[in-house]
């Protein structure tokens, strides 16, 4: 699988190169975005502005990724979804808050709660 990758100092901003994600995919694009080089101590940002659909084990996959960054203690945000892909990650997934409907806005939330961690460290 083709990903367009963008490496800033805390963010990996990875955009999957497809137009469907589906079952066929769904595992592919989990694994190969989880053991992506750079993506270690590095917030993600997905980037699906040219996934136009994705099928319930597509919508599974992206939200595996999404927890997957939070259980080891980086941010996630998903931006460039389209309504429809939007509408579906919302009712899949509730606890999915990162959805930024610009490149900015989901830098924005990664690094405000990059902030937040580094804040709640210092009170420690």
């Amino acid at each position: 699988m083709e990903f367009k990758i963008d490496t800033k100092e805390k963010i990996l901003v990875v955009q999957p190169q497809i137009t469907i994600l589906d079952a066929n995919l769904s595992a592919k694009f989990t694994k190969e975005v989880s053991e992506l080089s750079g993506l270690e101590g590095r917030n993600l940002i997905l980037d699906m502005a040219l996934v136009e659909k994705a099928d319930d084990a597509g919508l599974k996959a992206i939200l595996t990724v999404y927890h997957q960054q939070y259980d080891s203690g980086m941010s996630c945000a998903l931006t460039g979804l389209n309504s429809t892909l939007t509408n579906a990650i919302k009712a899949a997934d509730e606890t999915v808050y990162n959805l930024a409907p610009t490149m900015l806005e989901a830098i924005d939330l990664v690094m405000m709660e990059d902030l937040e961690r580094e804040l709640m460290q210092d009170e420690d």
